[in-house]
């Protein structure tokens, strides 16, 4: 059985203040600081936007050798 990637998520609210290049330059420098992807954008009728963010979790999996470097 192959295991499904575990993801995190962030939602943000962007006024209607925010231009459409401001939010692309807000987005492009999450992707690229800080690893997250666009899971979803909602744009509302009064201008506002919600976005959704994720990024896979990547669990440490310790090594049996691991055990006998602590001690």
């Amino acid at each position: 059985m192959v295991r499904q990637p575990e993801y995190e998520f962030r939602s943000l609210m962007l006024p209607r203040t925010v231009s459409r290049n401001e939010a692309r330059v807000l987005l492009t420098e999450q992707a690229e600081y800080g690893h997250w992807e666009l899971d979803r954008l909602r744009l509302f009728p009064d201008g506002r936007r919600k976005v959704t963010l994720k990024r896979r979790i990547i669990r440490q999996v310790r090594s049996p050798l691991s055990a006998y470097l602590e001690d």
